[in-house]
């Protein structure tokens, strides 16, 4: 299963992070794709072909894939999804569609704005704690997907002064420490791949619970390969990762490769005694940077699939073009012992606008003498004695400048 949906995963991977961008980033491919996968059956013709093409295999195939993840949760990755609808109503037209959700995904009713931010607490660990879309009255569905880790390395890392990281890079003189992999425990390799060249390499593992586990790889190429190559090179590179101790196809020999700087790596050569027959022996190092990142992605684009979702679950509900909101929170930190992310990626089909009419708006002004009364409620066991009673009233005719104590944030509470 894994195999099969790695490849559409990486295309899908290189639509989204082409829209970010290039700036320091962070987000889950896998959370965005998910949701999709689950909204595709319920479309038809036209688009269940453009929903086809933007998860990389058919309808069908897509929702067993994330159906077998959500229903057999990673012990290491834990994930939710769900579906929720405008309260107050049953929608029947998404019966059929919704029978075929995933076991584990969630529905009913839509939560109000902390509801939706508990939720994303709850199914992240806690890293996440506000939902990525608002709640307001035209939403008629909206679909959920949480991923979390936090994990702790196998072997944690051993620090370095940050000119470890070479002279000819940016960040040698602006960090003091970095993380050096230790001697044991980790892999680092140099790999040949298509448009990035060759990059550096370097994979750490979590600690394994239950026989599951986590690696994490790093892949830097020539400063100057586009970052969309690179971060193909990685998806690419990320099965040879999961092969323990076996050399991954695409190693490059270090007898192969010039001696000194090369794009991502310092090359030397040393006379020391070796155990290899042939008297050849090669070694990988590796001095990384401590990083974090937290990052908001708008998804509406039509390249990223929602708004054709929303155009099928809509279809079921009777709404010609409905709107379309698509937002994912995330976040990752990454230090010497370990390693931490998050994304929340909601999607909200909106009831369609009505068409343009005439309003008018009138604006109240109390400038002149005016009445106030207080009236008092009561629903004690249905409805009380106090209830609506007027308690207090007034006749303004003197107004006031705001008191010292108005103009400034009250106390809580107030």
């Amino acid at each position: 299963m894994t195999t099969t949906l790695h490849a559409p995963l990486a295309r899908y991977a290189a639509r989204l992070h082409a829209r970010i961008g290039d700036r320091h980033q962070v987000a889950s491919p896998l959370g965005a794709w998910l949701l999709l996968a689950l909204a595709a059956p319920a479309a038809t013709g036209g688009l269940r072909d453009e929903l086809d093409d933007v998860l990389g295999v058919d309808a069908v195939t897509a929702a067993g894939l994330a159906t077998a993840l959500l229903d057999a949760p990673h012990p290491l990755v834990p994930s939710a999804t769900a579906v929720w609808h405008r309260p107050g109503t049953e929608p029947a037209g998404l019966d059929g569609w919704r029978a075929g959700l995933p076991r584990t995904t969630a529905t009913g009713p839509l939560p109000d704005q902390a509801g939706l931010d508990a939720w994303a607490r709850e199914h992240t660990l806690g890293l996440i704690d506000r939902f990525p879309l608002t709640v307001t009255p035209l939403v008629l569905v909206m679909l959920a997907s949480a991923l979390a880790t936090r994990i702790s390395w196998a072997d944690p890392f051993d620090l370095a002064p940050g000119a470890a990281l070479g002279g000819a890079g940016p960040w040698a003189g602006r960090l003091e420490r970095v993380l050096r992999a230790p001697e044991y425990g980790h892999r680092a390799w140099i790999a040949a791949t298509g448009p990035a060249g060759d990059v550096a390499v370097h994979a750490a593992s979590a600690v394994e619970r239950d026989g599951a586990g986590l690696v994490v790889l790093s892949v830097a190429a020539d400063p100057a390969v586009a970052p969309g190559d690179v971060l193909a090179a990685a998806y690419q590179l990320s099965g040879a990762a999961l092969d323990g101790d076996d050399l991954p196809a695409d190693r490059r020999s270090l007898f192969d490769l010039p001696l000194g700087a090369g794009p991502a790596w310092s090359l030397r050569e040393d006379k020391v005694p070796v155990w290899a027959r042939d008297g050849r022996e090669e070694r990988h190092e590796a001095v990384l940077p401590c990083w974090s990142a937290r990052d908001e992605h708008e998804l509406t684009d039509p390249a990223l699939g929602f708004p054709a979702a929303a155009r099928a679950l809509g279809g079921l509900l009777g709404v010609a073009d409905p709107g379309v909101e698509a937002r994912q929170a995330a976040m990752a930190r990454y230090g010497r012992y370990g390693f931490e992310a998050a994304a929340v990626t909601g999607m909200a089909v909106l009831e369609s606008l009505p068409p343009d009419g005439v309003r008018r708006t009138a604006e109240l002004r109390f400038g002149h003498p005016y009445a106030v009364v207080a009236v008092a409620t009561d629903r004690r066991g249905g409805t009380g004695p106090w209830h609506g009673v007027p308690v207090f009233s007034a006749w303004v005719a003197e107004p006031e400048e705001p008191a010292t104590d108005d103009l400034t944030d009250p106390p809580v509470p107030w």
